[in-house]
């Protein structure tokens, strides 16, 4: 049983390198090579109320905050997953420790603010410039990563017949709510024709990966086939983390190439 930690500990530090070299990697395009990226800098904006003396009312006015560095932030959460599974190296008897109570706590703060970066720079990619509906986006999207980490800890140890399915309910609900904003904004002109390829892409792609996730958490609580090892279910959610951040990162960075 040793070795089998032994050699997860090695698999997270082999998946580490394969994301610090793609997010260097996409950090050096960014920032020096294709320039187009790094032009590609939404403006975020705030609204809000001001009293118009003219017409004697409230008024919903705007005004631009900053430009947010897209380049940048999309191989951030490739750094912030190496960094996580540098952490868990650098960590390895409390990783084990918890892993043995089928919890990981370092999965599901990395997913926080890695995934919630994404979503947010996603969101970006459909229009969504308001600081209020980004910061609420990235919450939400944390929320449904911290109940995961509550299934977790609510079910160590827990016989599989008498598992609690609350949190991966309220976290389900907790997910879907970026995506209805995403898919209000992307479907509000109605020209379907007129969406380019890539962005029909990111939603695919982030709908499969997404749905990825859950999938792997049900088998494992239903203790199904191999998942019946707590252990088989770790490693296929670093093989799913490492697959969905990179597919996504570079379907992103291509995106804000577009015209």
């Amino acid at each position: 049983m040793k070795d089998t930690y032994t050699k997860l500990k090695r698999f997270n530090l082999i998946m580490g390198g394969f994301h610090l070299v793609q997010g260097l990697v996409m950090l050096f395009l960014a920032t020096t090579v294709i320039q187009k990226i790094s032009e590609f800098q939404p403006t975020i904006i705030q609204f809000y109320q001001t009293f118009n003396f003219e017409t004697m009312s409230l008024e919903v006015v705007s005004r631009e905050l900053f430009a947010l560095p897209f380049g940048i932030l999309v191989s951030s959460f490739l750094l912030i997953s190496a960094v996580a599974h540098g952490l868990i190296v650098l960590n390895a008897k409390k990783y084990e420790d918890d892993l043995k109570l089928g919890i990981n706590k370092f999965r599901w703060f990395e997913y926080a603010l890695s995934s919630s970066i994404m979503i947010v720079l996603i969101a970006t990619l459909f229009g969504i410039y308001d600081i209020v509906s980004l910061i609420l986006i990235f919450i939400v999207n944390a929320s449904m990563n911290l109940f995961g980490l509550d299934m977790e800890l609510i079910n160590a140890g827990t016989e599989k017949k008498k598992v609690n399915w609350g949190p991966f309910i309220w976290g389900s609900l907790a997910g879907l709510a970026p995506w209805i904003a995403i898919f209000l904004y992307m479907f509000g002109t109605g020209n379907f024709d007129m969406i380019p390829w890539f962005v029909w892409a990111i939603v695919g792609t982030y709908f499969v990966a997404f749905n990825t996730f859950p999938i792997n958490m049900i088998l494992q609580y239903k203790g199904i086939g191999k998942w019946k090892d707590y252990l088989y279910g770790e490693r296929t959610y670093i093989v799913l983390s490492l697959a969905a951040k990179s597919i996504l990162a570079w379907l992103v960075l291509f995106g804000a190439m577009q015209p």
